[in-house]
């Protein structure tokens, strides 16, 4: 059994995190077998493009109720972390709502969209998968749409205006920033979804 399952959302991303993850000494599974998913110590749901198209992925692959019912530690990047949460305005659709929150345009305040570069982190909360993070710590993102903060805001970043960068519930995290791309403190958030113990 693979340690680690990459959920085959049919995203363009997949294989930076496959192989950032493998970098950690893990060999990840990428699969879009429910069983396997269900079975896997840890998940990952990555992410790159919009929301509908990857919620109808899922559904395609007869996943969304997979997802719902993990109890095992489970991280969202990028796209992935806004489709834990409940609804997304990009495209006016349902997500898999393991986290009560809402993804909006972000609101750059003139800045250009989509937010793409190196940004550091602020309101960071105690939470295991920030566990040696600071707000001196860069992160690369790529994005126009982001999770409004909330009661589940782990860390937030401002572009603009603030947003959720990562947030968290129960068994579930998620990360706004690509940690596949972000050098030494992206692998720290990776290391750290790895020993993650509920």
């Amino acid at each position: 059994m693979a340690e680690l399952v990459i959920v085959d959302t049919g995203c363009a991303n997949i294989n930076s995190v496959y192989f950032a993850i493998k970098r950690l000494g893990v060999e990840p599974l990428l699969s879009l077998d429910a069983k396997v998913i269900k079975a896997a110590p840890r998940v990952i749901v990555p992410g790159v493009g919009t929301a509908k198209a990857a919620m109808r992925n899922l559904a395609e692959r007869e996943l969304i109720s997979t997802l719902q019912q993990l109890q095992q530690p489970v991280l969202g990047i990028c796209l992935g972390m806004q489709l834990l949460n409940a609804h997304s305005m990009e495209g006016d659709v349902a997500c898999l709502n393991l986290i009560p929150g809402e993804v909006a345009p972000l609101n750059a305040a003139g800045l250009r969209l989509p937010h793409m570069g190196w940004n550091t982190l602020n309101q960071l909360k105690a939470h295991p998968i920030l566990r040696g993070i600071t707000e001196q710590d860069y992160f690369y993102f790529v994005h126009s749409f982001a999770v409004l903060p909330g009661a589940y805001t782990l860390a937030e970043c401002d572009y603009g205006s603030q947003f959720a960068a990562v947030i968290g519930k129960d068994n579930v995290a998620g990360a706004q920033f690509h940690p596949e791309r972000s050098g030494k403190a992206g692998a720290r958030l990776l290391q750290n979804f790895l020993e993650w113990q509920l």
